[in-house]
């Protein structure tokens, strides 16, 4: 049995960490005095209602060397897929517990990516694994998957990017001022960068997002496309609607980001993440 297992941030949800057996280690937000583990005992509600009534941003932090000490025990082979080295210092703890534990069927791949962008790849891994391929394949398998996932968001604001020393207090009030929602995309490297500024209204923003999927549609691999949220159901919906009389996506994934995601982009943030052939 080979295990495969990602993080909290690939915002994947119980119902399909379940169905596809996939292990989850959670990452921790700090809010105050109190940790809590991310997607296990923090909801985006605490989340979001904590910043309005102390200004404060949680903070976060990756899990430990000792969290992947212990979900890296057994013998079975493990494929582990985390966010990011670029943002997190996950995927440098995950290799220093398998490292520590002196094992060599644990294979550590860096998505360079988040939230299901990560997603993306660790359900491929379970449908590899369930397909009979060996654990040292899949993650080779996977490591060539990782150039071709497209990740971006449209922040509603920016907020959280400011409380979190991402950006100025004069492009806060001008965003605010002028109504410009950012498009953050994850660069080649592992990074987030500014994709494009909108400007209007929010049905305009999601737009925007939809005729950039139209725009690649002859790259886009239609086997599968996440729309991940922080609480914007009905936008999801619409989202959802419109790539669907646009191309023939054999299968869209609503699914709510986690509270680390959350923690740095803010409410009614909503993006679309899919990978190219």
């Amino acid at each position: 049995m080979i295990r495969i297992i990602t993080d909290s941030t690939a915002d994947l949800g119980m119902d399909l960490l379940s169905h596809y057996r996939i292990e989850m280690i959670p990452l921790y937000v700090l809010m105050g005095e109190q940790s809590f583990l991310d997607g296990v005992n923090i909801s985006l509600e605490d989340l979001f209602r904590s910043v309005q009534e102390t200004g404060q941003l949680p903070k976060t932090s990756a899990a430990s060397i000792g969290d992947f000490v212990k979900k890296f025990n057994g013998s079975e082979d493990i494929v582990y897929i985390g966010i990011s080295s670029q943002l997190s210092a996950t995927i440098k703890n995950a290799t220093i517990a398998a490292e520590t534990l002196g094992k060599e069927n644990i294979y550590i791949v860096d998505s360079l990516n988040l939230s299901t962008g990560i997603g993306l790849l660790a359900l491929r891994a379970a449908e590899l694994r369930d397909e009979g391929m060996s654990a040292r394949d899949i993650a080779e398998t996977i490591k060539a998957l990782v150039p071709k996932v497209r990740t971006s968001f449209i922040i509603e604001t920016l907020d959280y990017l400011y409380k979190g020393g991402r950006c100025t207090a004069l492009q806060n009030l001008m965003s605010s001022l002028l109504s410009i929602r950012p498009i953050i995309a994850v660069r080649p490297d592992g990074t987030l960068g500014v994709k494009a500024k909108t400007r209007g209204t929010r049905k305009k923003g999601l737009m925007e997002l939809v005729k950039d999927f139209e725009e690649h549609l002859e790259e886009i691999d239609l086997h599968r496309v996440f729309i991940t949220h922080t609480g914007c159901v009905a936008d999801a919906e619409f989202l959802k609607s419109e790539l669907m009389s646009r191309a023939k996506i054999e299968e869209i994934l609503i699914t709510r980001a986690g509270s680390v995601i959350a923690s740095h982009c803010g409410p009614d943030t909503i993006g679309i993440l899919y990978m190219v052939k």
